[in-house]
């Protein structure tokens, strides 16, 4: 189911643009590679290869903490090196942690791998989300949640409008948020069913660590900026900008509390250029610097 979720969204796109948005490529030791049920997948390529890639996303269930390849770490690795940006699903992330490669990031995970994650990487900042993308690094929780990874993903590359139609292809018709199960969908949360808010709203929570600028936002959103800042301006008493800090705010917020990253990190985490920054917007928004709230 992982897998499927994953892919399926990119053929959609390609059948739906009726011209080739993604090429997907395959990676195993094989050239056969079983899944847990009875299908299996063809690899064009084998672990080791190191083709230019935009994401590589490592798909694994049953029990990845007891994974044992070297080789297929380091060449984990050297991707990154080379600054391809990497995603893990299901138990995906659990692999992508042995490497090495989660540290100082925000990540998720299947609930059934938590417990074991956080025994082995304790130091890890591990969110109950269904899927969490914080710069170079994507992960989610398996089973359906990657249909909603794509979607935001594919918003982001080809707009909202666009990834609508990919989800209604699957009839995936009530998109949640990053931040499911844990909180209540977005049209609930923020009160509001206009689609270009929603769908920069959503943006806003998937870019927290790299921030998108208004043009990027309303490009997702299928609108102006000035007619996005026109549209938050009327919703919620404030600039697209603004509304996106605060969202970053919340976050940093959270991760005070609830991690052991130093106050450097959480501000690179949040998408604020340097702790000094990140010290004023914060005193700003909550009356106090985040020191004083960690104290």
């Amino acid at each position: 189911m992982s897998y499927a979720c994953t892919v399926e969204p990119l053929r959609a796109a390609n059948l739906l643009a009726r011209r080739p948005l993604y090429d997907v490529i395959h990676f195993g030791d094989g050239a056969q590679v079983g899944s847990s049920g009875a299908a299996s997948v063809a690899a064009s390529q084998r672990v080791g290869d190191m083709p230019a890639l935009d994401l590589l996303m490592v798909i694994a269930g049953g029990d990845p903490a007891s994974f044992r390849d070297p080789e297929a770490l380091g060449w984990l690795k050297r991707m990154a090196r080379r600054g391809v940006q990497l995603g893990g699903v299901s138990g995906g992330p659990v692999i992508l942690a042995m490497a090495g490669l989660m540290e100082g990031r925000r990540m998720t995970v299947h609930w059934e791998h938590a417990p074991v994650l956080a025994e082995m990487s304790p130091g890890l900042v591990v969110e109950r989300r269904l899927y969490v993308i914080d710069r170079d690094r994507v992960t989610c929780g398996g089973g359906t949640a990657p249909l909603d990874l794509m979607h935001a993903l594919i918003s982001e590359h080809h707009g909202g409008a666009f990834a609508r139609l990919v989800s209604d292809w699957f009839l995936h018709t009530r998109i949640r948020a990053s931040a499911d199960p844990q909180r209540s969908g977005l049209v609930e949360r923020i009160g509001t069913s206009s689609a270009p808010i929603l769908d920069a709203v959503s943006a806003m929570e998937d870019h927290v660590a790299d921030p998108l600028s208004l043009p990027q936002l309303a490009a997702i959103a299928g609108v102006s900026a000035r007619q996005l800042n026109r549209l938050f301006r009327d919703r919620f008493g404030q600039s697209t900008m603004t509304y996106y800090r605060a969202i970053r705010l919340d976050v940093a917020q959270h991760l005070l509390g609830a991690s052991p990253l130093p106050l450097t990190e959480i501000a690179l985490a949040t998408g604020f250029a340097g702790s000094a920054h990140f010290s004023r917007a914060f005193s700003e928004r909550y009356g106090m610097p985040p020191s004083k709230v960690r104290r």
